[in-house]
């Protein structure tokens, strides 16, 4: 007998959003008949089981579960059977696998998925905080940086502040050129917090060249020039000075060679 909306109890022993987004990526492929999905979250307790399946046989609706905690996880499946409901253990045969596969015991442990996300929310965070304050554009987020990364035009200053941004780091960096005064935030942040990038005067100035290639402009432009270059290096090195800062020498490394060693300084 077809009918044209059918309810889907989806019981989770945390907060029930894997259960939830499993319902509903099925459910698209039955629209536009309706599946409504009530969530039961944080069940911690037979009774609690007890009152989500009463209120499941009297509709005679689908649950789909994701239990953890094996003593209502074999709860569950006593109960949905003597009451001859359809139920859906959505983790429970997968962890058994895993089991077996890896030799090791799950931890049984309920939301650690949720920490997993945490993580990745840090990364989003950090991402856009290193877009954000990228070349000093909002002198404001100076201070608010786990890390901040200074040197002259084409250091890498964009690409590492990526990657650090991406271990969870919230990065600001900030272009040294001689014509602008360092905005003063530099040097009310703590040292340690800085990174200094220097890079050698002919590395710096093939780079610089083959960026005004790219942008269609001739490499005899001032800004490829090895006095250009040089005046901007010794404008850079006073100001790492004042600061009192390390300085990393990123010639010939790649990106994630110079965040190792940035990783290094902060983790050590």
């Amino acid at each position: 007998m077809s009918q044209v909306s059918v309810t889907v109890y989806v019981v989770s022993d945390s907060a029930g959003d894997t259960g939830e987004l499993a319902v509903r990526a099925a459910a698209a492929q039955f629209h536009p008949l309706s599946v409504h999905i009530r969530r039961a979250a944080f069940i911690q307790s037979r009774e609690g089981i007890d009152s989500i399946l009463a209120a499941a046989q009297a509709e005679n609706s689908i649950v789909l579960y994701t239990l953890v905690i094996p003593f209502l996880r074999d709860y569950m499946v006593e109960q949905t059977s003597s009451m001859n409901l359809t139920a859906i253990d959505l983790l429970g045969p997968l962890i058994d696998n895993l089991e077996r596969a890896l030799g090791h015991e799950s931890r049984h442990e309920p939301g650690l998925n949720h920490l997993l996300n945490a993580d990745y929310f840090r990364k989003v965070e950090a991402v856009e905080f290193a877009v954000r304050y990228d070349d000093a554009r909002d002198v404001t987020g100076i201070l608010k940086a786990d890390i901040i990364l200074v040197g002259v035009s084409r250091t890498s200053k964009t690409p590492l502040s990526m990657v650090l941004a991406h271990k969870t780091y919230k990065v600001a960096n900030v272009p040294l050129i001689p014509e602008l005064v360092p905005p003063k935030e530099l040097y009310l942040a703590s040292p340690n917090k800085v990174i200094g990038l220097t890079i050698d005067p002919s590395s710096l100035n093939a780079i610089r060249k083959e960026r005004l290639k790219a942008l269609g402009l001739p490499d005899s432009a001032p800004y490829a020039t090895s006095e250009r270059i040089l005046r901007e290096l010794d404008h850079a090195r006073s100001v790492m000075d004042k600061i009192g800062c390390i300085v990393i020498d990123v010639s010939n490394k790649a990106v994630e060679e110079t965040a190792s060693i940035i990783l290094e300084h902060f983790q050590g």
